[in-house]
């Protein structure tokens, strides 16, 4: 039964990869551009084990264990995991999936946060962590707490999801369609597609995962933590469903990735390696606090209805709403960027510490410092001129969600009908700037995958207003 946590694994990660399912993402869209669409596609994952599960515990298929409310642990842990996430540029699952692509940092991310968060469960922080679970209330569930089944609040909520679900698909379906023209083993899952496969996965996970001895259902940190454990100690009491399930994640993540041509290995510079570790060592630590990160707090133990699930999610979104106004902004001008290196530098450096430089990629000067136009021609500092009202814009390494906010800025400087040529080699982004374009009032006029792992999209200045 223990290969049923790699199978599901490997769903998992190939869902969460097709269909750029990360939480941090959504949650920062809602704060950099006022939406909430992709937000909803986590619901959908909520709504969908939330009847599931209380399906299964109504036949008595499965007997969760609920969880007490610890509030210090959860409200701090859950505002470090989501300050560290903004970090890391990923959750916990998106770092798993993310380093299946190739990139470096997510690596170290990755590494990082296991090592923090066996530290937590089994090592050398562990009495910190239990001195902050000290403060129990004793509160398990919201339904327990009102004296009413499950079944009222998961059809609630699905009730509500579907609605929002519904708000943006019409308000989509208005809109011109934009879309690399792909193979269909190519396409990216739309994320509401990816949030009820998820949702779907986690049902069938909990009682495969029950078979075992296992008493959960999906889950992220505590798995990452024992594969930790049990490299470092080759001690078979952590090689588990849950080891396996994350293991899986990565292959199906990997496998998903090499087909689709969005498998490159990308390596960070100084500074966001710097980055990707501070915010691994901070998902191990706030996780670990929290009882659960992303999934397992804010997939199933929000199912659950949960006070700590929900608690805990409220307190990660704040984290990551201070930790985007902190670190995600814009930089002054494009910064250098050394060939095969990906690099958030720019988020941080000043103008003056700009200097001309240029290199080849993809056929194009690239210009990588402070770009100085003649005089007939209007300066834009943030992408170079390559024509009459056109302008280009490197992004190639920088993390996601930079690729975007780089060129929200950029924009800014054209007059309308200029057009703006976007290269990035962020995967999320195939998904954001469209959208980003879209929501705007801004026209596509091109968009192209040019090499693994990287695209070219050309945006029009409010041609479709």
């Amino acid at each position: 039964m223990l290969a049923s946590g790699l199978l599901v694994g490997v769903a998992l990660g190939a869902i969460m990869q097709r269909g750029r399912f990360c939480v941090t993402g959504m949650m920062r869209d809602v704060f950099l551009q006022k939406k909430g669409r992709g937000l909803v596609a986590l619901f959908i994952v909520i709504s969908v084990h939330a009847v599931g599960l209380a399906a299964l515990t109504s036949l008595g298929v499965i007997a969760p264990d609920y969880r007490t409310f610890q509030p210090a642990a959860v409200i701090v842990g859950g505002f470090i995991f989501g300050l560290s996430i903004v970090l890391a540029g990923g959750c916990a699952s998106g770092t798993w999936y993310r380093s299946a692509e190739g990139l470096v940092g997510s690596w170290f991310a990755l590494i990082f946060y296991g090592l923090s968060a066996a530290a937590m469960k089994n090592g050398v922080l562990h009495p910190f962590e239990t001195w902050m679970r000290q403060w129990d209330t004793g509160w398990t569930t919201l339904p327990q707490t009102f004296g009413i089944p499950a079944w009222w609040f998961a059809i609630a909520l699905s009730l509500a999801t579907a609605w929002a679900a519904h708000h943006y698909l019409t308000e989509d379906a208005v809109r011109p369609k934009v879309s690399l023209q792909q193979p269909w083993y190519k396409k990216a899952l739309h994320p509401y597609t990816a949030g009820a496969l998820i949702g779907l996965l986690g049902v069938i996970a909990w009682p495969l995962s029950a078979a075992t001895g296992r008493n959960d259902g999906l889950g992220i940190t505590t798995p990452t933590a024992h594969t930790v454990s049990y490299v470092t100690t080759a001690d078979p009491k952590f090689l588990n469903w849950g080891t396996l399930l994350v293991l899986g994640l990565l292959v199906g993540a990997f496998i998903a990735a090499k087909a689709s041509g969005e498998f490159r290995v990308r390596v960070p510079d100084a500074t966001t390696t710097v980055r990707s570790i501070v915010g691994g060592v901070g998902m191990g630590v706030g996780a670990a606090l929290a009882g659960g990160c992303t999934v397992g707090n804010g997939m199933v133990q929000t199912s659950l209805f949960s006070y700590q699930g929900w608690v805990a999610l409220g307190f990660i979104a704040f984290g990551v709403y201070v930790g985007s106004k902190i670190w995600l902004k814009p930089s002054a001008v494009a910064a250098p960027t050394a060939a095969g290196t990906y690099s958030t530098e720019d988020s941080i450096h000043s103008a003056e510490d700009a200097v001309l430089t240029t290199s080849s990629a993809g056929g194009f000067q690239v210009a990588t410092g402070l770009i100085t136009v003649p005089a007939a021609q209007k300066k834009v500092t943030k992408a170079r001129p390559v024509g009459p009202g056109r302008y280009k814009l490197d992004t190639l390494g920088a993390v996601c969600p930079f690729p975007l906010i780089e060129a929200k800025d950029a924009i800014s400087e054209l007059d309308d009908g200029e057009k703006l040529v976007i290269d990035f080699d962020c995967t999320q982004a195939t998904e954001s700037i469209p959208q980003w374009a879209a929501d705007n009032g801004h026209a596509v006029e091109g968009f192209v995958q040019n090499r693994d792992a990287g695209w070219e999209i050309t945006v029009v200045k409010n041609a479709a207003r």
